[in-house]
């Protein structure tokens, strides 16, 4: 009898996981890792770039199963894959943020609300703050402050680390235009949280003593409530002086105007969250790329050459002290190009994630719905069938029409393309332009590593040698 009980149960387990995996289709082949850290671990250790290409070559070269911060994931590969996911938002396809991230960022009751509905006064706002022509009035600032940063951490050194001090810059900035925060005290401090914030924002959600989750929400609350300080102190200016307070330049002082369905001011809450998702969405990647725009001209003499031949000719055409301005910037063309080959290499994010809203089908394999999507720029960026040559740095590949649709795409696409795209090009320009025309730069260590998980990071800071020019 217990012979015969323990071939029933064998048997009823192998047809219920059959019909398990028959009821979800022929999902993609790919690796489950170990109960939930998945495959965290390898990912951290190889790196997205490696990580992915192996799996493409293991698996697939159209889409991968894995598990990351414990959630069944899909990577979709290639032009193709990127393509799907840009068509189908709203659609097939909801956008989706770890837990790490939603717990470390917004407060506990947003938590389980969709990034949608977190986010939807930025989406709702941003069509006016970031698009082009409200970003001019924002140059005269931004040079202004990449002038004074220049004068206060280059100009007196001969060796400059170059990854801490841009991050300061473009922290500083954000500071500045997102929130009229000047005060080098309140500045600092927000920095200190959200190093700590950064620490834990893509970690395996184990909220321990010591792990990177714990301090990414320790650091998350401690921004939270210096940015509620700050915007009390602004509803209490607005209340005493309404018409100055509506004209502030800076973001917050304009999105604290904007009113719900109802003719409600949106609450302090929800605002600070949006704060939130301004800062970390432009900080950190801003800081990266223009990091290593200023590694590849320290390497590449020839083509910081014609960088330094473009930006000499505009600083040539100022008057003292005129700042930049939007016609500038749009003379700044192979500057741009050197820029994006830059992204290329080196992406300043990792991709997207999305959750599916329905079970659907893509490449042959179905997708369950709720399961997370994972669109990435590693799964084109260095291919050799969509860029030639592609361990080349080479800014021309941006002339003309520059890469097909959807194998370049550093800021997404579709409905959903990162909407501060406009605005990093700006900072990345004018801060390029400071530097440029006032330094020769040269790489202190070329053999310098390069970590590589959501955001890379040279181990050494980019140390260059900075050298005057002559006048």
């Amino acid at each position: 009898m217990n012979i015969l009980a323990i071939l029933v149960i064998v048997v009823s387990l192998f047809l219920f996981f059959f019909i398990l995996r028959r009821s979800k289709g022929n999902v993609p082949p790919g690796s489950s890792g170990w109960p939930v850290i998945g495959e965290s671990i390898k990912f951290v250790l190889l790196g997205p770039q490696k990580f992915i290409k192996e799996r493409k070559e293991k698996y697939s070269q159209d889409a991968f199963r894995t598990s990351l911060f414990g959630q069944k994931m899909v990577v979709l590969c290639g032009p193709l894959g990127n393509k799907f996911v840009f068509a189908n938002e709203s659609k097939l396809l909801t956008s989706w943020w770890p837990l790490s991230v939603r717990k470390a960022l917004f407060f506990p009751e947003f938590v389980e609300s969709s990034t949608d509905e977190v986010s939807s006064l930025v989406y709702r706002f941003i069509r006016d703050i970031l698009r082009p022509e409200a970003l001019k009035q924002y140059i005269p600032v931004m040079d202004s402050m990449a002038r004074e940063h220049v004068n206060s951490l280059w100009a007196d050194n001969e060796i400059v680390k170059v990854f801490p001090v841009s991050k300061k810059y473009t922290f500083d900035l954000a500071c500045r235009l997102f929130m009229g925060v000047v005060d080098v005290e309140n500045v600092t401090r927000l920095a200190k949280h959200i190093t700590l914030v950064n620490a834990g924002l893509f970690s395996v959600p184990i909220d321990l003593p010591g792990t990177a989750y714990n301090r990414g929400i320790k650091g998350g609350q401690l921004v939270r409530a210096e940015l509620m300080k700050i915007i009390t102190e602004r509803r209490k200016e607005m209340v005493e002086n309404k018409f100055e307070a509506a004209y502030r330049s800076d973001f917050l002082s304009r999105m604290m105007l904007v009113t719900d369905e109802n003719g409600k001011f949106v609450s302090e809450k929800q605002i600070t969250n949006n704060i939130i998702g301004l800062i970390f969405a432009s900080y950190e990647t801003t800081s990266t790329a223009v990091s290593f725009v200023l590694k590849y001209l320290s390497e590449l003499p020839h083509i910081y050459d014609e960088v330094y031949k473009e930006q000499s000719a505009i600083a040539k055409s100022k008057s003292e002290g005129e700042t930049l301005t939007w016609e500038d910037i749009q003379k700044m063309k192979y500057s741009w190009n050197v820029v994006c080959e830059t992204l290329r290499f080196i992406p300043p994010a990792l991709g997207g994630f999305r959750e599916a809203l329905t079970d659907f089908t893509y490449a042959g394999f179905t997708i369950p719905k709720g399961w997370k999507t994972l669109w990435t720029v590693h799964t084109t960026h260095k291919d050799p069938k969509y860029f030639i040559d592609p361990e080349t740095f080479d800014p021309l590949r941006f002339e003309g029409k520059g890469p097909a649709p959807t194998t370049y795409v550093p800021f997404g696409g579709g409905s959903r393309m990162c909407p501060g795209r406009e605005y990093a090009r700006l900072e990345i320009l004018v801060f390029l332009h400071n530097i440029v025309t006032k330094f020769k730069l040269e790489k202190v260590n070329p053999q310098e590593k390069i970590e590589f998980y959501f955001l890379a990071v040279p181990m050494e800071g980019l140390p260059v040698r900075v050298t005057r020019h002559k006048m």
